[in-house]
């Protein structure tokens, strides 16, 4: 009787798993830039892209503090379409050109030396705003993030 509550506690925990993972303002992967970029033109909203490795601490910050509160906000859905590409991983990505790729190659193609650096882009994968490199100061770096995505979004509707 213990090992079946024993597995019935471990099937629990493994479907509250994506929740946790939500809960903790997750930002999602990159699989489909050109995808990507017909909603941002439909939603005439910029793309932030996050670009992060495994064991990077600020990256988990920047998404824990950041990027993922701001994509779980209703107030920033109309107004920037939020993803993360793993720098030097194999995974899958449909680029922009709607090319098959890898999010370690797209990386290396934006020239990301760099993580965590976000870029904010337009539908066709070009930069709208000055890439924030590295992980500055944290009083200000919310404010960085701000301005970048308000350039893109001024840009993307044809304000500037």
């Amino acid at each position: 009787m213990k090992a079946r509550h024993f597995i019935l506690a471990i099937l629990a925990w493994s479907l509250a798993l994506p929740a946790l993972a939500a809960s903790r303002g997750d930002v999602p992967m990159a699989e489909d830039l050109r995808a990507e970029g017909k909603l941002a033109t439909s939603r005439k909203v910029p793309i932030m892209l996050l670009f992060t490795s495994p064991f990077c601490g600020y990256c988990d910050r920047v998404k824990e503090e950041y990027l993922g509160p701001m994509r779980d906000d209703p107030a920033y859905r109309d107004k920037v379409i939020i993803r993360q590409i793993e720098v030097g991983s194999d995974w899958n990505l449909i680029g922009f050109d709607g090319k098959k790729t890898t999010h370690g190659s797209y990386a290396s193609s934006q020239k990301v030396v760099m993580v965590p650096t976000i870029k904010v882009v337009d539908a066709q994968g070009r930069e709208l705003a000055k890439p924030i490199v590295g992980f500055l100061t944290a009083d200000f770096y919310f404010g960085f993030i701000q301005d970048a995505m308000n350039e893109g979004l001024e840009k993307m509707r044809g304000r500037k």
